[in-house]
């Protein structure tokens, strides 16, 4: 039983909040502030963090995940919702997790930004990291996910595999799970 975020770093469990403005990040604070704090045990030692392994990991995470700032001193809340997202994501890759939940990880942010976090999901998939993508829209449930579990009133109602997941028989097991409440 995990009771707290600190356990579930601990355990290899990272998630991803839906609201990433409010509880995601430290809109007032650095990049480099934002995703060094969920791992901050990597950094320092005694309690003390080293500035210089805090820069270098921030710029790390900035080239890798191509956040685009003038640098990471730069304010969260001044980035782009894309690069905002970026931030948040690099904050808990930078813990190691080995199962990374993702609530709605692409909510809110333009075309192209999307596409670069589906990059990015599909690089941890590729490395061996488990994913779950909780999400609202169908066609990037559909172009993402290996096995779709399908929800309704907070009960799993499907669960569905990539080759047999469609928009048809996602909806299929939410209009047979309201028959059977009713």
């Amino acid at each position: 039983m995990l009771n707290n975020a600190k356990q579930a770093i601990q355990n290899g469990l990272a998630y991803v909040t839906e609201d990433r403005k409010s509880a995601g990040l430290n809109l007032i604070d650095s990049i480099m502030r934002n995703i060094a704090i969920a791992g901050l045990e990597k950094i320092s030692r005694k309690m003390v963090i080293d500035e210089n392994r805090e820069i270098q990991v921030a710029e790390e995470y900035r080239k890798k995940l191509d956040i685009k700032s003038s640098t990471v001193l730069q304010k969260a809340g001044n980035l782009s919702g894309g690069n905002q997202q970026k931030v948040v994501l690099s904050k808990w890759i930078f813990t190691g997790p080995d199962v990374l939940i993702l609530d709605e990880p692409t909510r809110g942010i333009d075309v192209g930004a999307k596409y670069e976090i589906y990059m990015i999901i599909n690089k941890l998939a590729e490395e061996g990291k488990s994913v779950i993508l909780i999400s609202s829209e169908l066609p990037e449930i559909l172009g993402m996910c290996d096995r779709i579990y399908v929800m309704n009133e907070g009960r799993i109602v499907g669960e569905l595999d990539k080759s047999t997941a469609s928009q048809e028989s996602i909806m299929k097991c939410i209009m047979n799970s309201t028959r059977e409440v009713y």
